[in-house]
């Protein structure tokens, strides 16, 4: 029965062996993946006037060359406060007519020293209860909407752009913004809390007492310094900062997940200097368009830096409920932070290729650059430059010795820390190695992805401004980057290279794998001979046929031993007679 069973097998591979033959010499052909429609690399509607050097309101503001620039009238607004600019200035902007006052020159060298700060709690990338999609809606990369709840400055308008637009107003969106005030300032920031969870403010590395002048708690901390700000109740906490440093902020109620959901932002003690109105926000960080007099006095330009990363399990919990009960059950008590794994990462709440529209470095030779770096990761980040090496002059908001200060390559930091770098860009092959398209981005590997596609995630460019055009577009010298802005590619539905291999698509994909319809005849060029649907069936009845010999030879195989041993005996026997 075995060798039975063994004479069938070995008839059946030699049946289909003949088969195989035909189809290694043709490999199907090589299709495209449609990408689908790319967005333009700069749709934003920006006016081009935002993008130069100007002066609003008495302010100076830098030029800023990115495609999505911010609002000078913002700039005015945050510099001067809502109080202090015209009402045309101040319609020009959504901001409230009390986000921001400045009042009170307590020292009497020309600048307010009374400074009063309104957030709200926002959450962005909800669950509507009236149509499928999330609402207000903010893109971190095509297609791609996580929710996130943000600090955003009190506004006086809808949460969206217009009534036509389901956008979020350009205020509501990650990461929170950054908060600047001068050393020595009476800083109130009052948090009213327009969201449907407790939230507090924790001021993480800022110098602030304890309790307040009122005797309430100061700290942000429910268990140990004041209860939550409830839904609907407001909380002002009371500093006057006494060290200047690059410092942190963030929601200190359930901390492992409100700091993921977005709940953090930079906040910069600027050095005391006389006439000194600092930009009191910086939304979006970025660039900061009117550096304080401390920073102008030695560098030509400013950048906050704000890395963070994006469980997206943890981001569609409060996409699936309308009701807070069951929104705080699934963040609470049935996500386990434990188990996470991030997912999407992020500069200045973007991922590639967004991050090209707004958060660009954009240099030029023989400068001094600041750069302000936050880790809001949950996990250890590389930052590395390409074609530079800065050097480091504060951690955490303090100041490093001249001796200690160190240029280095790539610059570890853990979570919360933050990292003032100075970016020279004289090219002596130690700073700068000269003017160019340089890559900077989180050297752990995961940081180069959004949802595992590469490259994506936290990279973004310093670009020298020779090789930046009039609407921020860099130019580039290497791929097209337009796949990267389809919605398709981050879906993964398309070949990384097939735009960019040889003539006949050898790193596209397969034909078969794009359609089940029958794959056409191959062309010469792909050097096989093509095979007919008549051949393929004639090769299996032939493989068929040698099979069953074979099969019959073996299970009779005594008598065609006899037989064969019969005709060479009868054939000797002719041959010797």
């Amino acid at each position: 029965m075995i060798n039975r069973s063994f004479a069938f097998l070995a008839g059946a591979m030699l049946a289909l062996g003949a088969a195989p033959a035909s189809a290694v010499n043709t490999p199907p052909p090589s299709a495209k993946v449609a990408p689908g429609k790319s967005e333009p690399f700069c749709d934003t509607g920006t006016p081009s006037i935002w993008r130069d050097a100007q002066t609003l309101e008495g302010v100076a503001i830098q030029e800023s060359r990115v495609c999505d620039p911010d609002n000078p009238a913002d700039i005015a607004a945050f510099v001067k406060g809502t109080n202090n600019i015209s009402m045309q200035t101040l319609m020009d902007t959504q901001l409230a007519a009390d986000a921001i006052t400045k009042t009170n020159d307590i020292d009497g060298d020309g600048d307010p020293d009374h400074i009063v700060i309104k957030l709200e709690v926002i959450e962005v990338n909800g669950h509507s209860p009236d149509f499928p999609g999330v609402v207000p809606t903010f893109d971190v990369a095509p297609g791609i909407q996580p929710a996130f709840w943000v600090f955003a400055p009190k506004t006086r308008d809808m949460s969206t752009k217009s009534f036509a637009s389901a956008e979020a107003n350009p205020y509501l969106r990650a990461p929170a913004p950054v908060i600047r005030v001068e050393q020595g300032d009476v800083v109130w920031i009052t948090l009213e809390n327009s969201h449907y969870f407790p939230h507090s403010i924790h001021l993480h590395g800022v110098d602030h007492p304890f309790m307040d002048h009122s005797g309430d708690g100061n700290d942000g901390v429910g268990q140990t310094s004041q209860m939550d700000v409830m839904p609907g109740q407001s909380k002002t906490y009371v500093i006057k900062p006494r060290q200047a440093g690059t410092m942190y902020y963030h929601c200190h109620v359930q901390p492992h997940t409100h700091i993921p959901m977005g709940l953090a932002g930079m906040l910069v003690v600027e050095e005391n200097r006389p006439n000194n109105w600092v930009q009191t926000l910086n939304v979006g960080a970025g660039q900061v368009r009117h550096p304080s007099a401390a920073v102008a006095a030695e560098y030509q330009q400013e950048y906050d830096i704000h890395y963070q990363s994006v469980d997206k399990e943890l981001h569609k919990l409060t996409q699936s409920y309308n009701d807070p009960r069951l929104i705080a059950r699934a963040i609470n008590q049935e996500y386990d932070i434990t188990d996470a794994t991030d997912d999407y990462y992020l500069l200045n709440g973007r991922a590639f290729p967004y991050t090209l529209r707004e958060s660009l470095i954009v240099a030029e030779p023989n400068q001094k650059i600041k750069l302000r770096i936050l880790n809001g990761h949950t996990e250890s980040l590389a930052l590395h430059i390409h074609g530079h090496k800065a050097t480091e002059t504060h951690y955490d908001g303090v100041p490093q010795r001249p001796e200690a200060r160190v240029t280095r390559d790539v610059y570890a930091m853990v979570p919360a820390q933050r990292l003032d770098l100075e970016l020279n860009t004289t090219n002596d092959g130690l700073h700068s190695f000269g003017s160019g398209i340089w890559m900077f981005h989180d050297h752990t590997e995961k940081a180069f992805t959004t949802d595992g596609v590469g490259e994506g995630g936290s990279i973004s460019l310093l670009v020298y401004k020779q090789y930046i055009d009039d609407k921020g577009l860099p130019k580039t010298h290497g791929m097209d980057l337009k796949p990267y802005f389809t919605k398709e590619f981050w879906e993964k539905k398309v070949p990384v290279w097939q735009e960019w291999a040889d003539d006949w698509g050898s790193l596209a994909l397969p034909e078969t794998e794009v359609s089940a319809e029958p794959a056409p005849t191959p062309t010469a060029s792909v050097g096989a001979p093509a095979a007919s649907a008549s051949g393929a069936w004639g090769n299996l009845f032939f493989g068929l046929l040698l099979g069953t010999l074979g099969y019959f030879l073996f299970v009779h195989r005594e008598r065609v031993m006899a037989l064969s041993n019969q005709l060479i005996t009868q054939f000797r026997s002719k041959t010797s007679g």
